[in-house]
């Protein structure tokens, strides 16, 4: 027999043993399929309002591509990088990593607004796996990552910035700066799970700031302070820009400090540790949401 709309079951299911058009059993597809079907879901409805709203990405480019002007040019011709170099070349790893790293503002405010909005609540009544949204938003916010990110490389190149790494070393820079993005991901989700509304999100920035500028984005540590300096020495978000610029074989200006003589692998390090620290914490309060 031909199953009928009003012969399914709440969830939307046919009844077991029922089949479509005459032809075979349908068998119901794993929670592991379900759990993947869900979170592209998630990652479809956040691409669509990007389309449908592109001035989002515009806006999240603004200001890393108005850095670059202000600092490689109003105050490039001030600045000395340790060892030699130019400065833009030296600037322009700084700011595809501080993009990166303000990037958890943007994923808290998203997440904030459909909390409050109750978006969230209508994705927790529906027979969906409980980690598809979070999930969903961190793939959808690593596709805006890359788009950024080439944005960025492109004005970087116009602008006469070059890689001297090679292709291959370029591109292990790039997935470093993904895996920078990817581990803040979850900071914002939490972040965005925990404040109250999407004005106090807009508040993060208070918290961004310093921890791009106390970093060696825009300054080679040691020519800070030495207490300043070996606390930027050892922010996550150094030991990735230190990476990228000794892939992309621009200036590093590094000390000699053993963070920074190892700055690819504490570039692995930081994110994973950070993964590990917020990505079960952003699911169990998900999870406690209504709780």
């Amino acid at each position: 027999m031909t199953v009928t709309t009003t012969e399914k079951d709440l969830t939307g299911q046919d009844p077991a043993g029922a089949t479509r058009a005459g032809g075979p059993v349908v068998e119901e597809h794993g929670r592991v399929y379900w759990a993947f079907a869900d979170c592209w879901n998630i990652v479809r409805r956040g691409m669509t309002h990007y389309q449908r709203q592109p001035v989002n990405i515009a806006w999240q480019l603004g200001f890393p591509i108005l850095s670059v002007l202000l600092y490689g040019y109003v105050f490039g011709s001030a600045m000395t990088v340790p060892g030699g170099g130019d400065y833009r070349d030296f600037l322009m790893p700084g700011m595809f990593a501080m993009t990166m790293a303000f990037g958890f503002i943007n994923t808290a405010t998203v997440v904030v607004y459909d909390a409050t909005k109750g978006v969230i609540d209508r994705f927790r009544s529906m027979p969906m796996s409980s980690s598809a949204v979070v999930a969903g938003r961190g793939v959808t916010d690593l596709i805006v990552a890359c788009a950024e990110l080439t944005i960025l490389m492109l004005t970087a190149l116009l602008m006469g910035w070059r890689p001297q790494g090679g292709v291959a070393a370029a591109f292990g820079a790039f997935g470093l700066l993904l895996l920078l993005r990817f581990c803040l991901i979850w900071v914002g989700v939490w972040l965005g799970l925990m404040v109250p509304n999407p004005e106090a999100a807009g508040g993060l920035f208070a918290v961004a700031f310093p921890l791009t500028m106390i970093s060696s984005i825009y300054v080679a540590p040691q020519l800070m302070p030495d207490w300043l300096g070996h606390v930027a020495a050892w922010n996550p978000i150094s030991s990735t820009v230190a990476a990228s610029r000794e892939l992309f074989g621009t200036p590093v200006g590094s000390g000699g400090s053993w963070v920074e003589q190892n700055a690819v692998l504490m570039a692995v390090v930081w994110p994973l540790v950070l993964t590990a620290v917020f990505l079960p914490v952003a699911v169990r309060r998900f999870q406690r949401l209504s709780r």
